[in-house]
């Protein structure tokens, strides 16, 4: 893979101001489903639609064998595409929106591409080498890398299933299977913390969330 530190010039070539597809919601959807192909109004009908297709996007990667052997942000963005193409026009793109929440603002959108070459030299570059890792350093690996993904949250939809994609990945490729992150969505308020704590540096109750699902 060619080294992209310190650069972003193919980033630049994502426009991330694509219309206002983004900002549109659904007709009749009280303002709680996005604007889509399907034109589905119900969230428990859209929540039931992506989890369909995100069932077929593993199946994608590990069936019948799992073989990604190298990892970028072109690769994410397919991921994402393959995932929402049917549902949303801008599947695939990089949000042109910011977006927040409970008061707390993740990465403004013009950012997003510069955040997202940081992150692939400082995350994506490394793939091969999980395999070769001790536990612990996996952990601390895996921990700042979901947190500084959501940080960035580079998607108007799908940041959360697209980071635990990500991380099922990279444990994979360190001899782990895809993770089970029921406890995660148990613990929710203790879930964002983690992430809030990661925005300042402090990634020990990712860590701490990252080693339970390992164990499990």
């Amino acid at each position: 893979m060619q080294n992209t530190c310190g650069a972003n010039k193919r980033f630049d070539r994502m426009k991330y101001a694509i219309g206002s597809d983004q900002d549109q919601f659904e007709p009749g959807s009280d303002d709680k489903v996005l604007k889509n192909k399907l034109g589905i109004a119900c969230e428990q009908d859209m929540h039931e639609a992506k989890n369909s297709l995100l069932l077929k996007l593993y199946e994608y990667l590990y069936e019948p064998e799992f073989a990604v052997t190298t990892l970028s942000f072109a690769d994410i963005l397919v991921w994402h595409r393959k995932w929402l193409g049917n549902v949303y026009s801008w599947a695939g793109s990089i949000r042109s929106v910011n977006m927040g929440k409970d008061g707390f603002e993740f990465a403004a959108a013009q950012r997003i591409p510069a955040l997202m070459a940081t992150f692939e030299c400082d995350y994506l570059q490394r793939y091969a080498e999980l395999a070769t890792w001790e536990r612990e350093r996996l952990i601390g690996f895996l921990a700042s890398s979901h947190v500084e993904f959501i940080l960035i949250h580079p998607f108007r939809e799908g940041n959360g299933r697209i980071s635990r994609l990500l991380m099922d990945v990279m444990a994979t490729q360190a001899g782990h299977g895809p993770l089970d992150y029921s406890l995660w969505d148990q613990h929710k308020d203790f879930y964002f913390k983690a992430i809030q704590a990661g925005h300042a540096g402090d990634y020990q109750h990712m860590e701490r969330l990252v080693r339970d699902v390992l164990e499990n």
